[in-house]
């Protein structure tokens, strides 16, 4: 009893949760960036493990397996496989898969991804062999799958979402517009989903002994089907844990269970800190739990109010994922969330039970789709850069003033805080040369002083997959302030240089192309339909030329040739020009680079030895694909400029390439994989 009273003043004091922070703060640190953790599986031959969680995306599956440690593993499906592997334990055979940490600035780190989330190796599979059978877990969550894909593809997809958690049969369009729209919060299982589970269960087990024990063991299981997400994990804990309390007697806030709940996630696992589910409910959850006695009105006040609130608290996180963010998203919840919470999300659990309801499910469905879609094309997005960290402290600060002052002018003073972090990125007077790393093709961008032009020399592209590389291009663009491209040159029609520009029309702002002479291929066609291709067009702030009169039947023997000089820095872009036409440019034109963008990813078609020599260059650069399967570059052109004492970069091993340019010369920086 002694014990108990003293747990009680304990967990009542404010100081404790300060050491508690503190001491949570110091944890993290020492367990996540002290401490540096790598796979224990070096040699392999075979590797037995069970399977604890499957994606499937067309031929492909990718699983986790549990072995000592976790692995990401990849599969090309057979035509004979049977797929039903989800915790099984299984033999696989395969070879390691090497995975990179993100090349262009500002993107998805697939690798700090892997890591944070304890994932040291990943390996390519050959062949799966299964062992033995999976557990009675296993077994009920592999006939709840199959339930639910039982369903047509629409309730199918909504059912995985809201029970399962699984995104895998939502479209990539679908999806994109949810998150425009800032109503992709209410398509993860959160506290709201769970919320109901447990309004329902105290209903149905209102007289059962024991109830809030088999509530929690349910919700536990429950959390195991959907993948332990960040936000079930909070909701989760958040009622066991309050129960507990409330069965000692020990009264604390809200907001102090919370801070135990996150303090308890972290110390089982220190690297949830860096999930953005884990952030963004946590954040939002104590946002909420602060403001509750300001959230008044009726149903829909407190909705936008709760929208509005989640909107500010979550803006820096938001703005550093997408650097854009839109206006109507605090709107849209003032229809989505009563939409989906009441009709939608419980509708999708009776029509898992009674499939009687389906019609009725997809009729709600098409009308959700068909109602963000129209939303999405009104939206009003605005363009933020990536936030400086500084900004971001000022930001968080100026938010809890206005939570105790109330005063409203700060709201002035946090839009004024956005502007100044908008406008640091526009005082920069350097020029920039960017050579992107899109695999196996060619990408490079050119930025004026302050940020006032851009112009891009092809796009990137490939031509067995439907990834668009141009998406981390555009987040890219947006996260450094850049809202537009004033030109977009495509040296020629190869899917290698020009496929993603109908993406980038369709997601960016291009003002102008311009393509080759050359003959018109299907693809140039359909750039010509949708995009604004011009014949000519005048720089503010580059000096340049384009040489585009070297065309016949040969896409590459056409392309254009780019010649900037920036600055006295000049700097000559190849397209995918052969040896031919690169001697006569040399005969025609008195070209001299600093910088030359070698021609055909480092083909031995193209840099030929005369050419290199009577150019001169400083430094070249090779965009080429890792393990490609050309086997770009040739040891020929790298023999070239090895004996002409030229320096080369390739993007297969440097990442991309940016260049800063100013009065002072250049300076060279990569971002490796």
């Amino acid at each position: 009893m002694q014990h108990l009273k003293r747990l009680k003043t304990i967990l009542q004091s404010n100081y404790f949760y300060y050491v508690l922070i503190i001491l949570t703060i110091i944890y993290v640190i020492f367990m996540t960036i002290i401490i540096k953790y790598k796979t224990n599986i070096n040699d392999f031959t075979t590797l037995e493990g069970i399977i604890t969680k499957i994606n499937y995306d067309d031929n492909k599956i990718s699983f986790i397996l549990k072995n000592n440690e976790k692995i990401i593993c990849t599969y090309y499906i057979k035509e004979k496989d049977n797929l039903d592997l989800l915790g099984k334990k299984v033999l696989i055979t395969g070879k390691k898969n090497d995975f990179y940490n993100n090349t262009i600035p500002n993107t998805f780190n697939y690798k700090n991804y892997l890591y944070n989330n304890k994932i040291y190796l990943s390996i390519k599979v050959d062949n799966i062999k299964v062992l033995k059978d999976e557990n009675i877990l296993y077994k009920i969550k592999n006939n709840l799958t199959k339930r639910i894909n039982s369903y047509d593809k629409e309730v199918k997809t909504y059912l995985n979402l809201f029970i399962l958690g699984n995104k895998d049969y939502l479209s990539d369009d679908m999806a994109n517009i949810y998150k425009t729209n800032g109503i992709w919060h209410l398509f993860a299982i959160s506290g709201m989903h769970i919320g109901l589970l447990i309004l329902i269960l105290n209903k149905l087990l209102n007289k059962v002994k024991g109830q809030k024990i088999i509530i929690s063991l349910f919700l536990i299981y429950y959390a195991f089907l959907a993948n332990f997400t960040a936000s079930v994990l909070r909701v989760v804990t958040f009622y066991i844990l309050k129960n507990i309390l409330n069965r000692l007697n020990i009264n604390t806030s809200s907001f102090k269970t919370l801070l135990l709940c996150a303090t308890f996630l972290i110390i089982i696992n220190p690297f949830i800190i860096y999930n953005v589910g884990f952030i963004y409910s946590f954040a939002i959850s104590f946002a909420l739990i602060l403001m509750n006695d300001k959230i008044k009105g009726n149903y829909f006040q407190k909705i936008f109010k709760i929208s509005l609130l989640a909107f500010l608290v979550s803006l820096p996180i938001t703005i550093n994922l997408n650097y854009e963010i839109n206006i109507l998203s605090i709107f849209l919840n003032i229809i989505y969330v009563p939409l989906i919470s009441l009709i939608v999300f419980p509708l999708s659990i009776i029509t898992l039970l009674i499939p009687l309801f389906n019609p009725l499910l997809v009729l709600l469905i098409k009308l959700l789709e068909c109602s963000s879609q129209l939303f999405y094309s009104f939206k009003l997005n605005i363009i933020i850069p990536k936030m400086f960290a500084i900004i971001i402290i000022i930001y968080y600060f100026i938010l809890f003033l206005i939570y105790r002052s109330n005063k409203k002018y700060l709201c002035f003073i946090l839009f004024l805080l956005l502007l100044i972090n908008k406008s640091l990125y526009k005082l920069d007077s350097n020029y920039y040369v960017y050579f992107l790393d899109v695999g196996q093709g060619d990408s490079s961008l050119l930025i004026s002083p302050y940020k006032n032009e851009v112009i891009m020399i092809d796009t990137g592209g490939s031509i067995n997959s439907s990834y668009h590389v141009s998406d981390n291009t555009i987040k890219f663009l947006k996260s450094i302030g850049i809202r537009k491209v004033d030109l977009l040159i495509l040296s020629h029609g190869d899917a290698d240089h020009a496929k993603e520009t109908l993406n980038l029309i369709n997601k960016f702002k291009i003002e102008n192309i311009i393509i080759n002479n050359g003959n018109i291929n299907e693809l140039e066609s359909q750039i010509i339909k949708e995009g604004n291709v011009v014949k000519d067009y005048q720089s503010s702030y580059f000096n340049y030329i384009n040489i585009d009169k070297y065309y016949n039947d040969s896409e590459n023997e056409s392309s254009i040739i780019s010649y900037f000089n920036i600055l006295n820095n000049k700097l000559l872009f190849m397209g995918d020009t052969s040896k031919n036409i690169e001697l006569k440019l040399i005969n025609e034109y008195l070209l001299k680079a600093d910088i030359i963008k070698i021609a055909h990813h480092g083909s031995k078609t193209s840099s030929d030895y005369q050419f290199l020599k009577n150019i001169n260059p400083s430094l070249a650069i090779i965009s080429s694909g890792r393990n490609n399967i050309y086997h770009h570059p040739s040891s020929e052109t790298l023999s070239s400029l090895d004996d002409l004492n030229i320096k080369y970069l390739n993007t297969q091993t440097s990442g991309s390439i940016r260049v800063t340019i100013n009065t002072k010369g250049h300076t060279i920086k990569e971002f490796k994989p």
